[in-house]
């Protein structure tokens, strides 16, 4: 999921996220009530900061409309949104959510529907957002409750370099088997085969493990919620992701995530990487150590024609707000080609909020800045299936998760038997086990729903 992902906190019983909600409605706040101005409440990446810093400058200037940030980091802002807009209490206009909250969010009635304003607003171009992007943010109701400020799937990233001075090719959609094949190949002491997520959490070691387990022929739940955990298929999956990384990954596997594999990879330390398409520019931006001597391929597969997640930062109206049609229009420039070009022209094209419009990937000026990852990135992101990533039908949406709010604890614990497992400490068979109670005990609220 996002390149730099901590673990989701649960939403909590409902009712008890109302009363805490009830009571904290009038602490903290963005400022300002007026028509002229919206609260928007939003996540601290890098790409939001620069939105943040062009906002004044820029919307507010052509449409008088004074936008009020609140900045928190991840976790934090899961939990100020999910008070706000649990209890309706309107605090804030527009909040930064994901594929996992929309469809969740919307059925609880949380968000407000977009798609009046999307056929009043021609110069937004609804149909240019990526397909699956645009499905994600789609709730059960077939109406649109968030748009897309950038998105992203999952790629292998490789040196070149390295895979050439041992003979070893990769097709540009290779198999598990294939990458395994290479990363012993390749494997030295000095520079390990792979890297790949060990760090527990939902969002670290289970969003790249469950891709495999989907193409593995796995899954979590079976359409009608009998767990799966320690079933053929998801062991089969799992006790290879946990050899391929005790064998040929990098040192210190069991706490490495996105951040600890990128700076292996940038030092020359792995000679290939799964994870998520937005690494890319990083590794092949103009500081980069390792810029120029890389190569792309799509996510490996087994039995799936594809196996790349899907996730993307998204912007959201709360219902109860008083000020929609400004927060629409804010999310509409935001979200918008306009934004874009304003990015890459002020701040350069790598910084383009990427991976949500098919026009991004035809602009010249994106194409030279993106290199040769740019047509990997779009088809990875064309490819992913958030509704149908397995063999079989599921019972929530969702690729490297399951779009109901308890997964967030149980892809957690369950990750924690997973890290323990590529530590030595346990086995596939034990975590899995482990994981299969758990995962019951959440089927046993959805059974017969």
């Amino acid at each position: 999921m996002l390149s730099i992902r901590t673990p989701l906190r649960t939403f909590g019983a409902a009712t008890a996220v109302l009363l805490l909600a009830s009571a904290c409605a009038g602490a903290g706040g963005g400022g300002g009530s007026g028509s002229d101005s919206v609260n928007v409440l939003m996540v601290n990446n890098p790409q939001m900061q620069d939105l943040q810093k062009l906002t004044a400058d820029n919307f507010t200037k052509d449409t008088g409309i004074k936008v009020n940030f609140t900045v928190l980091p991840e976790n934090d802002v899961r939990d100020k949104i999910s008070q706000d807009f649990s209890s309706q209490a309107g605090q804030y206009d527009v909040a930064t959510i994901s594929n996992y909250e929309t469809p969740m969010y919307a059925k609880n009635g949380w968000l407000a529907p977009m798609d009046d304003f999307v056929a009043k607003d021609s110069a937004f171009d609804q149909a240019d957002i990526l397909p699956p992007i645009k499905q994600s943010l789609t709730a059960a109701d077939g109406k649109v409750y968030a748009q897309p400020f950038y998105g992203e799937s999952s790629f292998l990233m490789y040196r070149k370099d390295i895979l050439d001075a041992k003979g070893v090719t990769l097709p540009e959609r290779p198999t598990w088997q294939q990458v395994a094949e290479a990363a012993q190949k390749v494997a030295t002491p000095e520079v390990r085969g792979i890297c790949l997520r060990g760090q527990p959490g939902w969002g670290q070691v289970m969003a790249p493990l469950t891709t495999v387990v989907n193409t593995f022929g796995g899954t979590w739940f079976t359409k009608d919620w009998q767990a799966q955990v320690n079933a053929p298929e998801f062991k089969e999956a799992t006790k290879f992701y946990v050899d391929l990384v005790r064998n040929y990954g990098e040192a210190g596997a069991p706490q490495a995530g996105f951040a600890e594999c990128l700076n292996n990879m940038t030092q020359g330390k792995v000679a290939m990487w799964y994870d998520a398409t937005v690494a890319a520019g990083l590794l092949e931006a103009n500081d980069s150590p390792v810029k120029g001597k890389l190569g792309f391929a799509q996510a490996p597969v087994v039995k799936t024609d594809s196996s790349g997640w899907l996730y993307t930062w998204a912007f959201g109206i709360q219902k109860a707000s008083k000020k929609q049609d400004a927060a629409w229009k804010f999310i509409s420039w935001a979200s918008g080609k306009g934004y874009e070009e304003l990015v890459g022209k002020n701040l350069g094209w790598s910084k383009v909020p990427d991976g949500k419009r098919s026009s991004t990937y035809q602009r010249a000026e994106y194409k030279q800045s993106s290199g040769t990852f740019s047509a990997q990135a779009e088809a990875a992101i064309k490819g992913a299936k958030p509704l149908d990533p397995g063999v079989q039908p599921r019972p929530a949406p969702g690729i490297q998760f399951v779009g109901i709010p308890e997964f967030t604890d149980l892809g957690t614990q369950v990750s924690q038997q997973i890290s323990s497992a590529i530590a030595g400490a346990v086995t596939v068979d034990e975590a899995l086990n482990n994981g299969q109670g758990l995962a019951e005990k959440v089927a046993s609220k959805y059974k017969g729903q």
